[in-house]
């Protein structure tokens, strides 16, 4: 039994083994109790002559009725799978693409329309980022009236394309029927499995779980593509280690028969390069010849040593990793191959400093190069030299509580409440300390807080009473005041204010708004002449939104005299490449004060955790983003 659409299939599915009321159904499959009775009329009128039907049960809901054991247990037996309908705009995008990259004909959006219980208008707005998709790969729907629309591109690009989109949809659910049904063999993957795995272990060619599997797509799709009379046309490449050409030529020995066609050289080169792109180095670094990836380190690690005082030049390990990890890149982008990295946003998101230090080291050396480093590669590179960042600098600035300590007593004891404290709260610094006569000469206290061993008069700074033995609940009244977080309310005091701070309440492009802004610092000798120009050219590279609505424009380099934050708030929203941003912080940093601007980042991924964009927006004026902002950070 064929189910009408996919819904039928799910409510059929859910009332088999246990019984679930009108509102719950309605919950489960986003529609309303009226559409569920229906539903269930539908499903009682397919099932009539098959003995069985649902009854509803008051006070239960509606559950399995069997009349007829026997012919239900024949229904129950058949194999014949429901009809797939895809019911949302992503779901819809995935099965246009793949409808498009396996047809051998044209196809008509009505027909489309009328399969998946649609109208023409939704799927005409669905095939908007179908094309966008597509044209990442240099590849173009034609439409021809009364014929319908039809793909063009070149045969790799397909491949490419369609392997890509596999294992996108296997990331989101393996079980998806468009990779085991519509596109591949049900049987296919599993059976390349165990294939693939015996023949690198016997090659000794490592490879990660995540390439094996991307592996296994792209020999899918060529014994697809090759049994339907597509070959893959003349392709050359340069010369692989032994190990990979024989496993090549091992894995096109299995697929032969699988094809039941010829398989070109073509094919076992394209296979050799894939291969190559994929596998996971073993060679220690002295053995790497001084080729593409060593000219590429030295260029990467001399580029943030130069422009972001960052010295990781003499750190071997970062280095081992960086070379390991760029010969097969070098090979990957050579060959125009991509990888997914599946955490590129996080890593965008959650390691900004890092990210944005990479990118233009990597920028700057592709005008030398006839290279394209994607984002996917760049985000790996990231990883890298954030661990190297760590390894060697303070990247993760934080601002440790002051106290100013007050205390009467000898110097033994002044000495041993230090060391007490130290020892409970490390984290601590005793920046003075003072007698009470001294401390009641201060006009205020630049100190977070005071720790005294008398009673005293606060100046605007809270004071914690300690005796040269604290209690527990001394101790505790300390540490309430240690553990408070000061490092992001810190960088919101020092870099951001009233003065570096706009509404644009008018449409604006983002190069007028760039070039106020930066004509405002370069008057008040905060950047030179040369900042604009930086700053639109790393726009250019990659868009500098980070999520949320909140956009973080900033030059290549740090170009600044002085570290200033200026922010801008657009209620109307300003068009940022393909998204609209409505905060932006165009951030101007300097080198003298790189190392702690460095966490002003963790304020913008507070803002971004805390969904505040909204509430930053409706801000009337600078005193109000403030408190808003305050009130993200309190409750971290």
């Amino acid at each position: 039994m064929r189910f009408p659409n996919q819904r039928l299939a799910q409510l059929f599915d859910l009332l088999q083994n246990e019984t679930l009321p009108q509102d719950e159904l309605a919950r489960r499959l986003e529609v309303s109790t009226r559409t569920v009775r229906t539903d269930i009329t539908t499903l009682n009128d397919l099932l009539g002559d098959h003995g069985a039907r649902f009854v509803l049960s008051r006070g239960e809901g509606y559950q399995l009725k069997i009349e007829d054991a026997a012919r239900y247990g024949q229904l129950r037996q058949q194999s014949s799978p429901p009809l797939r309908i895809p019911r949302t705009s992503a779901a819809r995008v995935h099965y246009l693409l793949t409808r498009f990259l396996t047809s051998a004909f044209s196809l008509k959006l009505e027909d489309l329309a009328d399969e998946w219980f649609v109208s023409r208008a939704t799927l005409q707005s669905d095939m908007a980022e179908v094309r966008e998709r597509l044209a990442r790969y240099q590849l173009a729907i034609e439409t021809k009236p009364r014929h319908g629309m039809k793909l063009f591109g070149s045969e790799m690009a397909m491949r490419t394309c369609l392997t890509d989109q596999l294992y996108q949809i296997a990331q989101e659910d393996s079980e998806d029927p468009l990779l085991n049904q519509e596109v591949l063999n049900s049987s296919m993957l599993e059976a390349f499995q165990p294939l693939l795995q015996d023949c690198f272990s016997r090659f000794h060619i490592r490879m990660s779980d995540d390439s094996e599997f991307y592996l296994r797509l792209y020999c899918a799709v060529a014994i697809r593509r090759i049994s339907e009379g597509y070959p893959l046309p003349e392709f050359s490449a340069e010369d692989v280690d032994d190990d990979v050409r024989e496993a090549a030529r091992h894995i096109i020995n299995l697929m032969r028969p699988m094809t039941g066609k010829a398989i070109s050289s073509s094919e076992e080169a394209c296979l050799r390069v894939n291969i190559a792109a994929r596998r996971v180095q073993e060679i220690a670094p002295s053995a790497i010849s001084p080729d593409d990836s060593e000219s590429l380190v030295d260029y990467i690690l001399s580029y943030i040593n130069t422009h972001y005082n960052f010295n990781l030049q003499n750190d071997p390990q970062l280095r081992a990793d960086l070379l390991t990890h760029i010969k097969t890149m070098i090979t990957r982008i050579r060959y125009q191959i991509t990888i997914p990295n599946p955490l590129l946003t996080n890593i965008k998101q959650h390691y900004p400093m890092a990210y944005d230090v990479t990118l233009a080291a990597v920028s700057s050396w592709g005008k030398y190069t006839p290279y394209a480093i994607s984002e996917n590669e760049i985000g790996f590179l990231v990883l890298h030299i954030g661990v190297g960042l760590e390894r060697h600098y303070n990247v993760g600035y934080q601002r440790h509580p002051q106290i100013l300590l007050v205390c009467d007593t000898g110097n033994s004891t002044v000495r041993m409440i230090q060391a007490m404290l130290l020892r409970k709260y490390p984290q601590i610094i005793v920046s003075n300390i003072v007698s009470l006569r001294e401390y009641e000469q201060q006009a205020s206290i630049e100190e977070d807080f005071v720790i005294s061993t008398v009673r005293l008069s606060e100046k605007d700074k809270p004071v914690v009473v300690m005796s040269p033995f604290p209690t527990e609940y001394q101790l505790e009244q300390i540490g309430k005041l240690v553990l408070v977080d000061r490092t992001r309310p810190y960088m919101l005091e020092k870099f951001f204010d009233a003065s570096h701070f706009l509404i644009v309440d008018q449409p604006m492009n983002q190069t007028e708004l760039f070039r106020l802004l930066c004509h405002q610092l370069e008057a008040e000798g905060v950047v030179d002449d040369t900042f604009y120009a930086s700053v639109e050219e790393r726009e250019a590279i990659v868009s500098t939104m980070l999520g949320e609505g909140i956009a973080l424009p900033h030059s290549l380099g740090l170009l600044a005299r002085k570290t200033v934050v200026y922010t801008v708030l657009a209620p109307q929203g300003i068009a940022w490449g393909e998204e609209t941003a409505y905060v932006i912080f165009l951030l101007a940093i300097s080198k003298t004060e790189y190392e702690e601007a460095m966490a002003i980042y963790d304020l913008f991924v507070t803002f971004m955790r805390e969904r505040a964009m909204t509430r930053l927006r409706e801000s009337p004026d600078f005193a109000s983003f403030k408190r808003v902002a305050m009130d993200c950070l309190s409750r971290l």
